[in-house]
Protein backbone atom coordinates (compact mmCIF):
# COMPACT_ATOMS: atom_id res chain seq x y z
CA UNK A 1 0.00 0.00 0.00
CA UNK A 2 2.73 2.43 1.21
CA UNK A 3 6.34 2.39 0.56
CA UNK A 4 7.22 -0.15 1.18
CA UNK A 5 3.75 -2.25 0.88
CA UNK A 6 3.42 -5.20 2.79
CA UNK A 7 2.23 -8.29 1.07
CA UNK A 8 -1.14 -9.68 1.73
CA UNK A 9 -4.28 -8.52 3.72
CA UNK A 10 -4.19 -6.10 6.40
CA UNK A 11 -2.89 -7.18 9.99
CA UNK A 12 -5.24 -7.78 12.70
CA UNK A 13 -7.07 -5.94 15.34
CA UNK A 14 -5.38 -2.58 13.20
CA UNK A 15 -7.15 0.06 12.18
CA UNK A 16 -5.96 2.47 9.08
CA UNK A 17 -4.65 5.73 9.88
CA UNK A 18 -7.50 7.30 7.79
CA UNK A 19 -10.09 6.51 9.89
CA UNK A 20 -8.02 6.82 13.24
CA UNK A 21 -9.62 9.87 14.06
CA UNK A 22 -13.06 8.08 13.88
CA UNK A 23 -11.71 5.76 16.59
CA UNK A 24 -10.57 8.51 19.02
CA UNK A 25 -13.43 11.03 18.84
CA UNK A 26 -16.27 9.27 16.98
CA UNK A 27 -16.19 5.22 17.87
CA UNK A 28 -17.48 5.82 21.42
CA UNK A 29 -20.90 7.14 22.47
CA UNK A 30 -20.08 10.66 23.17
CA UNK A 31 -21.78 12.23 26.14
CA UNK A 32 -22.73 9.01 27.56
CA UNK A 33 -21.86 8.18 31.66
CA UNK A 34 -18.21 7.25 31.39
CA UNK A 35 -16.90 4.12 33.30
CA UNK A 36 -13.49 6.00 34.10
CA UNK A 37 -13.89 5.97 37.48
CA UNK A 38 -13.61 10.08 37.66
CA UNK A 39 -16.86 11.04 37.91
CA UNK A 40 -19.95 12.33 36.18
CA UNK A 41 -20.50 15.09 39.29
CA UNK A 42 -16.92 15.82 38.64
CA UNK A 43 -17.20 15.89 35.18
CA UNK A 44 -20.03 18.09 35.18
CA UNK A 45 -18.59 20.79 37.29
CA UNK A 46 -15.32 20.99 35.22
CA UNK A 47 -17.14 21.33 32.28
CA UNK A 48 -19.05 24.70 34.10
CA UNK A 49 -15.80 25.66 35.22
CA UNK A 50 -14.51 25.76 31.20
CA UNK A 51 -17.79 27.07 30.34
CA UNK A 52 -17.70 30.07 32.62
CA UNK A 53 -13.94 30.73 30.76
CA UNK A 54 -15.05 30.77 27.33
CA UNK A 55 -17.70 33.19 27.94
CA UNK A 56 -15.58 35.47 30.66
CA UNK A 57 -12.92 35.67 27.72
CA UNK A 58 -15.88 35.92 24.76
CA UNK A 59 -18.34 38.47 26.74
CA UNK A 60 -15.63 41.10 27.61
CA UNK A 61 -14.17 40.97 23.98
CA UNK A 62 -17.78 41.28 22.72
CA UNK A 63 -18.14 44.19 25.32
CA UNK A 64 -15.13 46.19 24.84
CA UNK A 65 -13.20 45.23 21.97
CA UNK A 66 -15.64 43.94 19.24
CA UNK A 67 -15.64 44.57 16.13
CA UNK A 68 -11.73 44.90 16.64
CA UNK A 69 -9.26 42.03 16.51
CA UNK A 70 -8.43 41.12 19.89
CA UNK A 71 -9.42 41.69 23.37
CA UNK A 72 -7.01 44.25 26.14
CA UNK A 73 -8.02 42.19 29.17
CA UNK A 74 -6.05 44.65 31.67
CA UNK A 75 -7.25 48.20 29.94
CA UNK A 76 -10.69 46.87 28.81
CA UNK A 77 -9.64 47.95 25.18
CA UNK A 78 -8.51 46.44 21.73
CA UNK A 79 -6.46 46.10 19.52
CA UNK A 80 -6.41 45.75 15.60
CA UNK A 81 -3.76 42.67 15.72
CA UNK A 82 -4.61 41.16 12.60
CA UNK A 83 -1.52 42.97 10.65
CA UNK A 84 0.67 42.57 14.12
CA UNK A 85 0.51 38.38 13.68
CA UNK A 86 4.02 36.98 12.99
CA UNK A 87 5.46 41.06 12.79
CA UNK A 88 8.13 40.70 15.98
CA UNK A 89 8.98 44.12 14.43
CA UNK A 90 5.73 45.29 14.04
CA UNK A 91 7.04 46.72 10.59
CA UNK A 92 4.49 48.50 7.78
CA UNK A 93 1.11 48.77 10.28
CA UNK A 94 -1.66 49.86 8.37
CA UNK A 95 -2.90 53.18 9.22
CA UNK A 96 -6.54 53.35 8.76
CA UNK A 97 -7.23 48.96 9.30
CA UNK A 98 -10.18 49.12 11.92
CA UNK A 99 -10.32 45.14 12.39
CA UNK A 100 -12.00 42.33 10.90
CA UNK A 101 -13.74 41.27 14.12
CA UNK A 102 -10.82 38.27 14.01
CA UNK A 103 -12.00 36.98 17.88
CA UNK A 104 -15.89 36.37 16.56
CA UNK A 105 -14.67 34.67 13.33
CA UNK A 106 -12.08 32.37 15.65
CA UNK A 107 -15.18 31.47 18.35
CA UNK A 108 -17.87 30.52 15.79
CA UNK A 109 -16.66 26.71 16.13
CA UNK A 110 -16.43 27.11 19.49
CA UNK A 111 -19.79 28.37 19.83
CA UNK A 112 -21.21 25.09 18.54
CA UNK A 113 -19.15 23.08 20.30
CA UNK A 114 -20.55 24.40 23.27
CA UNK A 115 -23.58 24.29 21.72
CA UNK A 116 -24.57 27.90 21.60
CA UNK A 117 -26.25 28.14 17.76
CA UNK A 118 -28.15 31.06 19.04
CA UNK A 119 -24.86 33.50 19.50
CA UNK A 120 -23.39 31.10 16.80
CA UNK A 121 -25.99 32.12 14.47
CA UNK A 122 -25.52 35.86 15.55
CA UNK A 123 -21.94 36.43 14.87
CA UNK A 124 -22.81 34.41 11.12
CA UNK A 125 -25.21 36.90 10.54
CA UNK A 126 -23.40 40.27 11.30
CA UNK A 127 -20.00 38.72 9.54
CA UNK A 128 -22.28 38.39 6.56
CA UNK A 129 -23.66 41.69 6.52
CA UNK A 130 -20.26 43.52 7.46
CA UNK A 131 -16.89 41.56 6.82
CA UNK A 132 -14.90 42.73 4.39
CA UNK A 133 -11.47 41.89 3.28
CA UNK A 134 -10.91 45.23 1.11
CA UNK A 135 -8.67 46.74 3.24
CA UNK A 136 -5.16 48.14 3.48
CA UNK A 137 -3.46 45.99 5.64
CA UNK A 138 -0.22 43.77 5.49
CA UNK A 139 -1.08 40.16 6.50
CA UNK A 140 0.93 37.41 7.49
CA UNK A 141 -0.52 34.33 5.25
CA UNK A 142 0.06 31.91 7.64
CA UNK A 143 -1.79 33.56 10.78
CA UNK A 144 -4.40 34.98 8.35
CA UNK A 145 -4.85 31.25 6.67
CA UNK A 146 -5.44 29.20 9.96
CA UNK A 147 -7.62 31.81 11.97
CA UNK A 148 -9.56 33.76 9.54
CA UNK A 149 -10.17 31.35 6.41
CA UNK A 150 -10.04 28.36 8.45
CA UNK A 151 -12.24 30.02 10.82
CA UNK A 152 -14.44 31.17 8.04
CA UNK A 153 -14.35 27.77 5.91
CA UNK A 154 -15.13 25.53 9.93
CA UNK A 155 -18.20 28.08 10.31
CA UNK A 156 -19.50 27.68 6.99
CA UNK A 157 -19.30 23.77 7.17
CA UNK A 158 -20.80 23.63 10.92
CA UNK A 159 -23.86 26.17 9.57
CA UNK A 160 -24.50 24.16 6.85
CA UNK A 161 -24.43 21.04 9.27
CA UNK A 162 -26.68 22.77 11.67
CA UNK A 163 -28.70 24.87 9.70
CA UNK A 164 -32.47 23.42 10.09
CA UNK A 165 -31.52 24.09 13.79
CA UNK A 166 -30.83 27.67 13.55
CA UNK A 167 -33.99 30.15 14.43
CA UNK A 168 -33.87 32.47 10.97
CA UNK A 169 -32.65 29.33 8.71
CA UNK A 170 -31.33 32.72 7.13
CA UNK A 171 -27.57 31.08 6.12
CA UNK A 172 -26.99 31.19 2.46
CA UNK A 173 -23.32 30.11 2.13
CA UNK A 174 -22.56 34.11 3.06
CA UNK A 175 -19.67 32.56 5.26
CA UNK A 176 -18.04 30.32 1.57
CA UNK A 177 -18.53 33.55 -0.37
CA UNK A 178 -16.42 35.80 2.18
CA UNK A 179 -14.13 32.55 2.78
CA UNK A 180 -13.27 33.05 -1.27
CA UNK A 181 -12.53 36.68 -1.71
CA UNK A 182 -10.87 35.83 1.05
CA UNK A 183 -8.39 33.13 -0.83
CA UNK A 184 -8.74 35.18 -3.84
CA UNK A 185 -6.42 37.54 -1.91
CA UNK A 186 -3.98 34.80 -1.11
CA UNK A 187 -3.04 33.68 -4.46
CA UNK A 188 -1.02 36.55 -5.75
CA UNK A 189 1.38 35.59 -2.85
CA UNK A 190 1.96 32.21 -4.62
CA UNK A 191 3.29 33.87 -7.91
CA UNK A 192 6.92 33.59 -7.20
CA UNK A 193 9.59 31.61 -9.56
CA UNK A 194 9.53 28.15 -6.96
CA UNK A 195 5.71 28.86 -5.88
CA UNK A 196 6.85 28.73 -2.69
CA UNK A 197 4.48 31.66 -1.39
CA UNK A 198 5.47 35.15 0.22
CA UNK A 199 5.04 35.64 3.77
CA UNK A 200 3.56 38.74 3.81
CA UNK A 201 0.68 40.30 1.33
CA UNK A 202 -1.86 42.91 1.41
CA UNK A 203 -5.15 42.13 1.41
CA UNK A 204 -5.95 45.15 -1.02
CA UNK A 205 -2.64 45.11 -3.39
CA UNK A 206 -1.17 41.94 -3.32
CA UNK A 207 2.53 41.96 -2.29
CA UNK A 208 4.20 45.04 -2.00
CA UNK A 209 7.46 46.09 -3.60
CA UNK A 210 10.56 45.28 -1.54
CA UNK A 211 8.49 42.78 0.29
CA UNK A 212 11.19 40.22 2.13
CA UNK A 213 11.32 37.15 0.75
CA UNK A 214 12.03 34.90 3.80
CA UNK A 215 9.33 32.81 5.08
CA UNK A 216 9.12 29.75 7.24
CA UNK A 217 8.45 26.04 6.39
CA UNK A 218 5.63 26.30 8.24
CA UNK A 219 4.45 29.15 6.88
CA UNK A 220 4.55 27.78 3.05
CA UNK A 221 4.00 24.14 3.96
CA UNK A 222 0.62 24.37 6.19
CA UNK A 223 -1.25 25.57 3.82
CA UNK A 224 -3.07 22.75 2.32
CA UNK A 225 -6.11 22.19 5.00
CA UNK A 226 -7.64 25.21 4.75
CA UNK A 227 -6.98 26.08 0.80
CA UNK A 228 -7.64 22.55 0.10
CA UNK A 229 -11.11 22.48 1.89
CA UNK A 230 -11.60 25.92 0.22
CA UNK A 231 -11.39 24.31 -3.40
CA UNK A 232 -13.60 21.14 -2.58
CA UNK A 233 -16.07 23.29 -1.45
CA UNK A 234 -16.36 26.24 -4.12
CA UNK A 235 -15.47 23.87 -7.00
CA UNK A 236 -12.09 26.20 -7.97
CA UNK A 237 -8.98 23.95 -8.11
CA UNK A 238 -6.31 27.19 -7.36
CA UNK A 239 -6.15 27.49 -4.06
CA UNK A 240 -5.28 23.42 -3.30
CA UNK A 241 -3.31 23.65 -6.83
CA UNK A 242 -1.32 26.65 -5.01
CA UNK A 243 -0.61 24.98 -1.71
CA UNK A 244 0.01 21.65 -3.11
CA UNK A 245 2.47 22.94 -5.39
CA UNK A 246 4.37 24.93 -2.35
CA UNK A 247 3.88 21.58 -0.36
CA UNK A 248 5.72 19.91 -3.06
CA UNK A 249 8.61 22.53 -3.70
CA UNK A 250 9.21 22.21 -0.01
CA UNK A 251 9.54 18.56 0.59
CA UNK A 252 11.79 18.56 -2.32
CA UNK A 253 14.09 20.72 -0.92
CA UNK A 254 14.35 18.30 2.24
CA UNK A 255 17.91 16.82 3.20
CA UNK A 256 19.39 13.62 2.56
CA UNK A 257 17.94 12.83 6.09
CA UNK A 258 14.30 13.72 5.14
CA UNK A 259 14.58 16.90 7.38
CA UNK A 260 13.92 20.40 6.88
CA UNK A 261 15.03 23.20 7.54
CA UNK A 262 13.55 26.37 9.62
CA UNK A 263 13.04 29.70 7.37
CA UNK A 264 13.78 29.73 3.13
CA UNK A 265 13.86 32.52 0.97
CA UNK A 266 10.91 32.25 -1.71
CA UNK A 267 12.30 33.33 -4.77
CA UNK A 268 15.47 31.10 -4.86
CA UNK A 269 14.04 28.01 -3.12
CA UNK A 270 17.16 27.81 -0.68
CA UNK A 271 17.61 27.26 3.04
CA UNK A 272 18.14 30.63 5.47
CA UNK A 273 17.95 28.58 8.82
CA UNK A 274 19.19 24.91 8.75
CA UNK A 275 18.77 24.39 12.30
CA UNK A 276 15.51 23.09 12.87
CA UNK A 277 13.28 20.99 15.44
CA UNK A 278 9.54 20.43 16.20
CA UNK A 279 8.68 23.91 17.34
CA UNK A 280 8.42 27.47 16.13
CA UNK A 281 8.19 28.00 12.50
CA UNK A 282 8.51 23.97 11.63
CA UNK A 283 5.82 22.48 13.63
CA UNK A 284 2.64 22.83 11.96
CA UNK A 285 4.40 21.46 8.99
CA UNK A 286 4.11 17.33 9.81
CA UNK A 287 0.85 18.42 11.63
CA UNK A 288 -0.53 19.55 8.34
CA UNK A 289 1.48 16.44 6.56
CA UNK A 290 -0.59 14.14 8.40
CA UNK A 291 -4.09 15.39 8.74
CA UNK A 292 -4.08 16.22 4.91
CA UNK A 293 -3.85 12.66 4.24
CA UNK A 294 -6.78 11.67 7.05
CA UNK A 295 -9.21 14.82 5.58
CA UNK A 296 -8.36 14.39 1.88
CA UNK A 297 -6.64 10.58 1.25
CA UNK A 298 -4.20 11.37 -0.82
CA UNK A 299 -1.10 8.88 -0.26
CA UNK A 300 1.56 11.44 -1.25
CA UNK A 301 0.41 12.91 2.07
CA UNK A 302 1.24 9.96 3.61
CA UNK A 303 4.48 9.43 2.32
CA UNK A 304 5.65 12.76 2.85
CA UNK A 305 4.82 12.06 6.43
CA UNK A 306 6.08 8.26 6.68
CA UNK A 307 9.71 9.52 6.02
CA UNK A 308 9.46 12.68 7.67
CA UNK A 309 8.12 11.60 11.60
CA UNK A 310 10.81 9.18 11.22
CA UNK A 311 13.42 11.53 10.65
CA UNK A 312 11.95 13.35 13.36
CA UNK A 313 12.49 10.17 15.42
CA UNK A 314 15.69 9.39 14.34
CA UNK A 315 17.46 12.71 14.89
CA UNK A 316 15.58 14.72 16.81
CA UNK A 317 14.13 12.54 19.90
CA UNK A 318 16.16 12.89 23.18
CA UNK A 319 14.48 10.08 25.57
CA UNK A 320 11.04 11.99 26.15
CA UNK A 321 12.28 15.53 24.73
CA UNK A 322 13.12 16.85 21.28
CA UNK A 323 16.05 18.67 20.42
CA UNK A 324 16.89 20.62 17.59
CA UNK A 325 19.08 19.64 14.78
CA UNK A 326 21.06 20.64 11.67
CA UNK A 327 18.75 19.33 9.02
CA UNK A 328 21.88 18.32 6.94
CA UNK A 329 24.27 16.27 9.42
CA UNK A 330 21.33 15.40 11.70
CA UNK A 331 23.77 16.57 14.86
CA UNK A 332 21.82 18.41 18.24
CA UNK A 333 22.17 22.15 17.90
CA UNK A 334 19.70 23.38 20.29
CA UNK A 335 18.34 22.04 23.59
CA UNK A 336 15.28 23.92 24.64
CA UNK A 337 11.95 23.12 25.20
CA UNK A 338 8.71 25.19 24.44
CA UNK A 339 5.44 25.48 25.05
CA UNK A 340 4.48 25.19 20.80
CA UNK A 341 6.46 21.81 20.78
CA UNK A 342 3.12 20.32 23.45
CA UNK A 343 1.55 19.57 20.35
CA UNK A 344 3.67 16.61 19.10
CA UNK A 345 2.06 13.83 22.04
CA UNK A 346 -1.13 15.07 20.26
CA UNK A 347 0.08 13.83 16.90
CA UNK A 348 1.59 10.83 18.07
CA UNK A 349 -1.68 9.56 19.28
CA UNK A 350 -3.67 10.81 16.34
CA UNK A 351 -0.88 8.94 14.22
CA UNK A 352 -1.69 5.99 17.15
CA UNK A 353 2.02 6.02 18.97
CA UNK A 354 0.09 6.30 21.99
CA UNK A 355 3.10 4.70 24.12
CA UNK A 356 5.51 7.61 22.54
CA UNK A 357 2.75 10.51 23.13
CA UNK A 358 2.12 9.16 26.63
CA UNK A 359 5.92 9.73 27.92
CA UNK A 360 6.44 13.24 26.35
CA UNK A 361 3.01 14.63 27.44
CA UNK A 362 4.32 13.85 31.06
CA UNK A 363 7.36 15.57 30.72
CA UNK A 364 5.66 18.14 28.96
CA UNK A 365 3.06 18.69 32.47
CA UNK A 366 6.29 18.29 34.51
CA UNK A 367 7.79 21.19 32.66
CA UNK A 368 4.52 23.28 32.06
CA UNK A 369 3.93 23.38 35.90
CA UNK A 370 7.38 24.65 36.70
CA UNK A 371 9.42 26.25 34.08
CA UNK A 372 7.38 27.30 31.26
CA UNK A 373 8.35 31.09 31.02
CA UNK A 374 6.38 32.57 28.51
CA UNK A 375 2.62 31.16 28.39
CA UNK A 376 0.72 34.03 26.45
CA UNK A 377 -2.71 31.28 26.83
CA UNK A 378 -1.07 28.55 24.24
CA UNK A 379 -2.96 25.70 23.42
CA UNK A 380 -1.04 23.12 22.69
CA UNK A 381 -0.62 20.72 25.69
CA UNK A 382 -4.66 20.87 26.69
CA UNK A 383 -5.07 20.18 22.85
CA UNK A 384 -2.77 16.90 23.60
CA UNK A 385 -4.06 16.26 26.94
CA UNK A 386 -7.60 16.08 24.47
CA UNK A 387 -6.26 13.21 22.39
CA UNK A 388 -4.49 11.38 24.93
CA UNK A 389 -7.90 11.07 26.87
CA UNK A 390 -9.52 9.71 23.93
CA UNK A 391 -7.35 7.55 22.77
CA UNK A 392 -6.82 5.85 26.64
CA UNK A 393 -10.08 7.46 28.69
CA UNK A 394 -7.39 7.53 31.26
CA UNK A 395 -9.30 9.34 33.96
CA UNK A 396 -5.33 11.14 35.06
CA UNK A 397 -5.49 13.26 31.89
CA UNK A 398 -8.96 14.79 33.11
CA UNK A 399 -6.68 15.33 35.95
CA UNK A 400 -4.42 17.21 34.22
CA UNK A 401 -7.37 19.32 32.71
CA UNK A 402 -8.34 20.41 36.14
CA UNK A 403 -4.37 21.40 36.56
CA UNK A 404 -4.57 23.81 33.72
CA UNK A 405 -7.85 25.03 34.11
CA UNK A 406 -7.40 26.13 37.97
CA UNK A 407 -3.71 27.56 36.79
CA UNK A 408 -5.56 29.99 34.27
CA UNK A 409 -8.20 31.26 36.23
CA UNK A 410 -5.83 31.38 38.85
CA UNK A 411 -2.66 33.33 37.42
CA UNK A 412 -4.29 35.20 34.59
CA UNK A 413 -8.14 35.95 34.41
CA UNK A 414 -8.92 39.10 35.11
CA UNK A 415 -11.41 41.52 35.21
CA UNK A 416 -11.44 42.06 31.78
CA UNK A 417 -10.51 38.70 30.49
CA UNK A 418 -7.93 36.37 30.67
CA UNK A 419 -4.35 38.01 30.10
CA UNK A 420 -1.00 36.12 29.03
CA UNK A 421 1.42 35.41 31.17
CA UNK A 422 4.56 37.12 29.83
CA UNK A 423 7.33 35.22 32.25
CA UNK A 424 5.55 32.58 35.23
CA UNK A 425 9.25 33.47 37.36
CA UNK A 426 7.13 37.58 37.79
CA UNK A 427 3.68 36.64 37.29
CA UNK A 428 3.52 39.49 35.38
CA UNK A 429 0.57 39.76 32.92
CA UNK A 430 0.33 40.94 29.14
CA UNK A 431 -2.13 43.46 28.30
CA UNK A 432 -3.48 40.74 25.68
CA UNK A 433 -6.28 38.20 25.41
CA UNK A 434 -5.52 36.28 22.20
CA UNK A 435 -8.01 34.79 20.09
CA UNK A 436 -6.76 31.82 19.57
CA UNK A 437 -7.36 31.20 23.47
CA UNK A 438 -11.23 30.80 22.33
CA UNK A 439 -10.38 28.56 19.54
CA UNK A 440 -8.62 25.98 20.78
CA UNK A 441 -7.00 26.43 24.96
CA UNK A 442 -11.57 26.29 25.77
CA UNK A 443 -12.69 24.60 22.72
CA UNK A 444 -9.90 21.50 23.72
CA UNK A 445 -10.54 21.74 27.81
CA UNK A 446 -14.32 21.22 26.94
CA UNK A 447 -13.99 18.18 24.23
CA UNK A 448 -11.39 16.84 27.28
CA UNK A 449 -15.12 17.16 29.42
CA UNK A 450 -17.81 16.97 27.03
CA UNK A 451 -17.08 15.48 23.91
CA UNK A 452 -21.20 15.32 22.62
CA UNK A 453 -20.29 17.44 19.43
CA UNK A 454 -18.50 14.69 18.74
CA UNK A 455 -21.11 12.28 18.35
CA UNK A 456 -21.91 10.57 15.10
CA UNK A 457 -19.44 12.71 12.96
CA UNK A 458 -15.46 12.72 12.49
CA UNK A 459 -13.52 15.83 12.46
CA UNK A 460 -10.16 16.92 11.92
CA UNK A 461 -9.07 19.88 13.95
CA UNK A 462 -6.35 22.27 11.82
CA UNK A 463 -4.15 24.04 14.04
CA UNK A 464 -5.86 26.91 14.95
CA UNK A 465 -8.55 24.18 16.44
CA UNK A 466 -11.68 24.75 13.88
CA UNK A 467 -13.20 21.60 12.97
CA UNK A 468 -13.39 20.41 9.51
CA UNK A 469 -15.45 16.98 8.68
CA UNK A 470 -14.17 13.55 7.26
CA UNK A 471 -16.27 13.32 3.74
CA UNK A 472 -15.00 10.30 1.79
CA UNK A 473 -16.44 12.85 -1.31
CA UNK A 474 -13.35 14.40 -0.57
CA UNK A 475 -10.75 11.48 -0.50
CA UNK A 476 -9.24 10.44 -3.42
CA UNK A 477 -9.36 6.92 -3.17
CA UNK A 478 -10.62 4.75 0.40
CA UNK A 479 -9.12 1.26 0.27
CA UNK A 480 -11.71 -1.39 1.25
CA UNK A 481 -9.07 -3.19 3.04
CA UNK A 482 -8.83 0.07 5.38
CA UNK A 483 -12.18 0.07 6.25
CA UNK A 484 -13.26 -2.33 8.90
CA UNK A 485 -16.82 -2.06 9.76
CA UNK A 486 -16.16 -2.36 12.94
CA UNK A 487 -12.70 -1.75 13.94
CA UNK A 488 -12.75 -4.16 17.29
CA UNK A 489 -13.95 -7.57 15.51
CA UNK A 490 -11.01 -7.13 12.66
CA UNK A 491 -8.56 -10.21 12.88
CA UNK A 492 -5.10 -10.91 10.98
CA UNK A 493 -4.65 -14.37 11.33
CA UNK A 494 -1.25 -13.90 13.67
CA UNK A 495 0.41 -13.41 10.23
CA UNK A 496 4.32 -12.63 10.46
CA UNK A 497 5.02 -8.50 9.78
CA UNK A 498 8.21 -7.26 8.93
CA UNK A 499 7.09 -3.82 8.29
CA UNK A 500 6.53 -1.33 11.00
CA UNK A 501 2.93 -0.02 11.92
CA UNK A 502 3.44 3.34 9.96
CA UNK A 503 4.43 2.18 6.79
CA UNK A 504 1.47 -0.66 6.96
CA UNK A 505 -0.54 2.47 7.90
CA UNK A 506 -1.99 1.07 11.12
CA UNK A 507 -2.03 1.96 14.51
CA UNK A 508 0.00 0.80 16.71
CA UNK A 509 -1.10 -2.47 18.91
CA UNK A 510 -0.71 -0.43 22.19
CA UNK A 511 -4.09 2.01 21.77
CA UNK A 512 -5.92 -1.07 21.75
CA UNK A 513 -4.23 -1.75 25.45
CA UNK A 514 -2.91 -5.18 24.37
CA UNK A 515 0.21 -6.88 25.13
CA UNK A 516 3.31 -4.06 24.99
CA UNK A 517 6.17 -5.43 23.28
CA UNK A 518 4.50 -6.72 20.30
CA UNK A 519 5.12 -6.08 16.58
CA UNK A 520 3.00 -3.38 16.60
CA UNK A 521 4.43 -1.18 20.06
CA UNK A 522 5.39 1.69 17.98
CA UNK A 523 4.28 3.88 14.75
CA UNK A 524 8.08 3.08 13.34
CA UNK A 525 8.96 -0.92 15.30
CA UNK A 526 10.14 -3.51 13.05
CA UNK A 527 11.03 -6.76 15.07
CA UNK A 528 13.94 -8.49 14.74
CA UNK A 529 13.58 -12.23 11.96
CA UNK A 530 14.45 -14.13 15.35
CA UNK A 531 12.66 -13.77 18.75
CA UNK A 532 16.12 -14.82 20.41
CA UNK A 533 17.73 -11.50 17.98
CA UNK A 534 20.26 -13.70 16.61
CA UNK A 535 21.23 -12.25 13.27
CA UNK A 536 23.42 -13.72 10.42
CA UNK A 537 23.09 -10.12 8.56
CA UNK A 538 21.52 -6.62 8.95
CA UNK A 539 18.63 -7.92 7.23
CA UNK A 540 18.12 -10.06 9.91
CA UNK A 541 17.77 -6.84 12.25
CA UNK A 542 14.45 -4.56 12.50
CA UNK A 543 14.04 -1.11 14.01
CA UNK A 544 14.02 0.01 17.27
CA UNK A 545 10.77 1.55 18.24
CA UNK A 546 11.93 4.36 20.62
CA UNK A 547 15.00 5.63 18.62
CA UNK A 548 13.28 4.63 15.10
CA UNK A 549 16.91 3.78 14.44
CA UNK A 550 17.95 0.51 12.42
CA UNK A 551 19.66 -2.27 14.13
CA UNK A 552 22.72 -4.05 12.67
CA UNK A 553 24.25 -7.20 12.92
CA UNK A 554 27.20 -7.39 15.35
CA UNK A 555 30.12 -9.83 14.90
CA UNK A 556 28.68 -11.93 17.80
CA UNK A 557 25.52 -12.61 15.70
CA UNK A 558 22.95 -10.17 17.77
CA UNK A 559 21.19 -7.31 16.51
CA UNK A 560 21.62 -3.95 18.31
CA UNK A 561 22.15 -0.41 18.02
CA UNK A 562 25.94 -1.61 17.61
CA UNK A 563 26.83 1.63 15.28
CA UNK A 564 24.46 4.31 17.18
CA UNK A 565 27.40 7.05 18.08
CA UNK A 566 25.51 9.01 21.55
Amino acid sequence: MRSPRPPGPAPARLVALALLLAVLTGGAAAGAIRSDGYGRARRLYMKNKVLEMFYHAYDNYMAYAFPHDELKPLTKSFTDSLSELGNLNLEHLPQDYSGSALTLVESLSSLVVLGNLTEFERGVLWLSENLTFDVDARINLFECNIRLLGGLISAHLLAKEYNSQLKDGLYRDQLLHLAVNLGNRFLPAFETPTGLPYAWINLKYGVMENETTETSTSGCGSLILEMGALSRLSGDSRYEAAALRALRKLWSMRSSLNLVGTTLDVLTGKWIEYSTGIGAGVDSFYEYLMKAYILFGCDEYWDMFHSAYLAVQKYFRHGPWYHEADMRTGEATHWQLTSLQAFWPGLQTLLGDVAAANLSHREFYNVWQRFEKYYPLRPEFAESTFYLYQATKDPWYLEVGEAIVGSLNYYTKVDGGFASVRDVSTMKLEDHQHSFFLSETCKYLFLLYDDSFLKNQNYIFTTEGHPLPIRSTWHEKFPATHVPNNWTSVKDGNQPIRVSALSSQVCPETIFQKSVGSQWESACHVPDVYPSHRCSTDDDCGIESVTCRKRTCSMAGYCGLWLVVY
